[in-house]
């Protein structure tokens, strides 16, 4: 078993609660980390026989674009994802921060952090 990960995507999204965050939007940083069977991707050198990161990258990027209310429900609908979009994952855990959150102080980033399966 492996991890695949990609760490600091920054996007710039329109997800919130309030509308005003769903109009203005804000930037995000989302980390992927992936586990899944490798050894015979490693053995034959044969990208179709693991996880691409590339498609990965592309399903983070389409699910950011979708406007939420709930930050939990982008990490979500990623992890649920990238496991129907390969059979060698066994875990995944997305983390999606949302920068300079919109609070009544200085805040860096509100995050949320989903697992699913074995990480």
């Amino acid at each position: 078993m492996a991890t695949i990960a990609l760490e600091g995507m920054h996007f710039y999204a329109y997800h919130g609660f309030y509308e005003e965050e769903r109009i203005i939007g804000n930037n995000y940083v989302l980390d992927i980390y992936i586990n899944a069977n490798t050894m015979f991707a490693a053995r034959t050198d044969d990208l179709f026989e693991t996880v691409n990161y590339e498609t990965v990258y592309f399903i983070c990027q389409s699910e950011m674009k979708k406007s939420t209310q709930l930050i939990e429900t982008v990490a979500q609908r990623i992890s649920d994802r990238v496991r129907h979009q390969f059979d060698k994952v066994m875990g995944v855990k997305v983390r999606l921060r949302k920068m300079n959150p919109p609070l009544s102080g200085q805040v860096d980033a509100a995050f949320v952090e989903i697992i699913s399966g074995k990480v």
